[in-house]
């Protein structure tokens, strides 16, 4: 993919291939068997699919008002500040185009430890407002720095610790023990992180030095040590400890802002009013990227061609003699880039067929939670600021979903 390649550019391709693989697959279902409520299917797909990126707009909304809201004041406060003056030693190693201190490396921190707790909603607007102090830092308004790709790329190879809604989400369908795919969703994001981390330091000549090898182990060690407090715990506490955990954390660091507001005799109130305007106006703004690619999702879905891959697929691995079982949760690996709630429509869909407790049911949950949603992280992260030249961006966001994917299989097949 050539690196200059534009945003607008890598959604056209992807979104005209959608649409035309959509009208075939519906044009062989028809011919094939008559069927041609399939054409009603798609339209109503895309109708709903437009009033859903609508629904989810607005969602974003009161979301993006809240926490620009909060960060406002922790702006104002001085935490972030502080904040970016702690990470610094680290931050000026992996993004070396801003400057230390920046307040940028506050809110990249912020984002990046929603991320770690599966606190999504709180990520967004975070992320967005990193890609904004990053881009007043950009001298070519219309194309990304290195260091906003670093930043896209870590969003989207997941940095998911705590995979809350997942564990929920088994537990709703029934699993015996909802929280058996914590340790390998923790796994499988930490290979997808590090796969884009390595590669994205190799692609930006940004060699290893005390620091970064002194942060790494010291992420590992952290690491090592959740695995190993939770996998201690009785199964009925894991969830309970994980989701009081974000939680607390969550409400602690609105607390702190607060306070640290105080301290300074600001007006808290008016400083919240403030950021929530911000927060608005961000949410207009990325409406109409989330229309275009939700309904060549839900057309592509409807028209049957989700399927036929699928089938297709399988087909090539059991002529190869391989085992065919992992297949089941291809349609949660193809759609995770796409789609959050695609992914997750998918991974539900394999529960309710095959069981909660079924193999393929663990591994289309350690796929949902081994990465992020990469375009729909590139429309709103890059469409939020005008960055039209991604430049490497996409493919080495893909790279962390491929090796993510691949890690889960690996995993699931170890663990269950």
């Amino acid at each position: 993919m050539p690196q200059n390649l534009e945003l607008s550019m890598v959604l056209n391709y992807i979104w005209i291939a959608f649409l035309l693989i959509a009208f075939a697959a519906a044009s062989y279902t028809t011919m094939a068997t008559g069927d041609t409520t399939i054409w009603s299917e798609i339209i109503n797909a895309s109708f709903d699919q437009a009033a859903f990126a609508f629904q989810i707009s607005i969602g974003l909304t009161g979301v993006l008002s809240l926490w620009l809201g909060i960060m406002k004041i922790g702006e104002r406060a001085g935490i972030t500040a502080w904040l970016s003056q702690r990470i610094s030693p680290l931050f000026t190693r992996l993004f070396p185009g801003i400057p230390a201190g920046h307040p940028a490396f506050g809110s990249i921190f912020m984002n990046i430890s929603a991320n770690m707790l599966g606190l999504d909603n709180a990520a967004t607007p975070m992320g967005l407002k990193a890609m904004k102090e990053m881009q007043e830092l950009n001298h070519k308004k219309d194309t990304a720095t290195d260091a906003q790709i670093m930043f896209l790329v870590l969003n989207a190879s997941g940095l998911c610790i705590i995979p809350i809604s997942i564990m929920m989400y088994r537990a709703q369908g029934g699993a015996a023990s909802p929280t058996d795919v914590f340790i390998p969703i923790l796994l499988a994001t930490a290979i997808a992180t590090i796969a884009g981390l390595v590669a994205l330091c190799i692609k930006q000549g940004i060699k290893p030095d005390r620091v970064l090898i002194s942060c790494l182990a010291g992420a590992v060690a952290l690491l090592s040590g959740i695995v190993y407090f939770f996998a201690s715990l009785p199964q009925n506490k894991v969830e309970q400890y994980s989701s009081f955990g974000a939680n607390f954390l969550l409400f602690g660091v609105i607390i702190i802002f607060i306070i640290a507001g105080m301290r300074k005799r600001l007006n808290i109130y008016d400083i919240f009013i403030e950021g929530a305007k911000e927060g608005f106006r961000t949410a207009v703004l990325i409406i109409p990227y989330l229309v275009a690619i939700l309904v060549a999702i839900g057309m592509f879905r409807a028209s049957g061609a989700l399927d036929i891959i699928v089938g297709g697929v399988e087909d090539l691995v059991a002529t190869a003699g391989y085992d065919t079982k992992w297949v089941g949760a291809l349609p949660t690996m193809l759609m995770k880039p796409l789609s959050g709630s695609g992914s997750c429509a998918m991974m539900l869909d394999v529960m309710q067929a095959h069981g909660a407790d079924a193999f393929v049911s663990r591994l289309a949950a350690c796929v949902r939670g081994s990465t992020d949603t990469t375009f729909y992280i590139l429309a709103v992260y890059f469409g939020s600021v005008g960055i039209k030249h991604t430049r490497y961006a996409a493919p080495y966001a893909l790279l962390c979903d491929v090796t993510g994917a691949i890690a889960a299989i690996g995993i699931a097949y170890i663990f269950f």
